[in-house]
């Protein structure tokens, strides 16, 4: 069994982003300027979007916090959306989701311009990575994407179970996975918590992707010998005996499933650290893209 190691692969994407931006510091060229845009106060959110920042300042991008009351009203969002839309200083920018219950999220991805759209979830960039052409890719699974490259991990062909459909991670993996090329070339069964008997799915699997969000819900009499197992799950479960009186749990039951694993990600650690390298990665390219227009 091997780790796939999102934490030191990430650290290893950012150092080879730094000296990219050192170059185009040394060349007098503008370097990659990312935004975050965050409603409200939510812990988990401003953790996540701190991180963000942190990671911009370690590699020499610009960054900037846009930081807006809950009382926001969706107008005045879509008006702050249309300012960072015509910002020629800024090259991309996230709107950090959940939104607060009063504003349509839809709308709001919507608004963003699909060319300064780094988390890859406007309809115009989903649809381009549908159709296989030069995009941004949702920063979660093109982190997936990259791990499975960088370890080599052998696609073609392979059978591909993944386990949850939404926007952010299942339904983009299912189309990524089943490209032509590799990382890709495999046979995709997208199952979801409506599908039946899952581990009829998940026992012939040559590859599990699991986004469901239940904690150790991936047993190892669910998979065969030899499967790579990539856990996107991240669950905050009570635990009275750790410090923190909690713990972080991925989807799949590591300790036993780990033992029938060619290769397996962990929980933390694994996919978590590989979303921000890669929206950093699609900053960069997003400025690449701006200083040729």
């Amino acid at each position: 069994m091997q780790l796939l190691d999102g934490k030191k692969t990430a650290a290893d994407i950012k150092n080879e982003i730094a000296v990219e931006v050192q170059m185009m510091k040394d060349n007098g060229e503008k370097v990659p300027h990312l935004a975050a845009v965050i409603v409200g106060s939510n812990g988990a959110s401003l953790t996540y979007v701190g991180s963000k920042v942190r990671s911009c300042e370690q590699i020499g991008f610009e960054s900037t916090l846009v930081a807006l009351p809950e009382t926001i009203t969706e107008a005045e969002l879509l008006d702050k959306i249309k300012e960072l839309n015509d910002n020629d200083n800024l090259d991309g920018y996230i709107v950090q989701l959940p939104l607060p219950k009063h504003i349509d999220e839809q709308k709001i991805l919507m608004a963003i311009d699909p060319d300064k759209d780094v988390d890859g979830f406007h309809p115009a960039n989903f649809g381009k990575m549908a159709l296989e052409m030069d995009t941004f890719l949702p920063a979660t699974p093109y982190g997936i994407m990259e791990l499975l490259e960088r370890y080599k991990v052998e696609t073609a062909g392979k059978h591909t179970v993944v386990i949850g459909r939404s926007h952010i991670v299942g339904r983009p993996m299912s189309i990524l996975m089943s490209r032509k090329g590799y990382p890709g070339d495999s046979t995709v069964t997208l199952t979801h918590s409506r599908t039946k008997n899952i581990e009829e799915y998940t026992k012939t699997a040559d590859i599990i992707i699991t986004a469901l969000g239940v904690p150790n819900y991936l047993k190892a009499d669910m998979v065969k010998d030899g499967v790579v197992v990539i856990d996107v799950g991240i669950t905050r479960v009570e635990d009275a005996s750790h410090p923190k009186g909690y713990i972080i749990t991925g989807d799949v039951d590591f300790e036993e499933v780990s033992k029938k694993s060619s290769f397996i990600t962990p929980v933390p650690g694994g996919v978590g650290p590989m979303t921000i390298a890669m929206l950093l990665k699609n900053t960069l390219l997003a400025r690449k893209i701006r200083s040729r227009k």
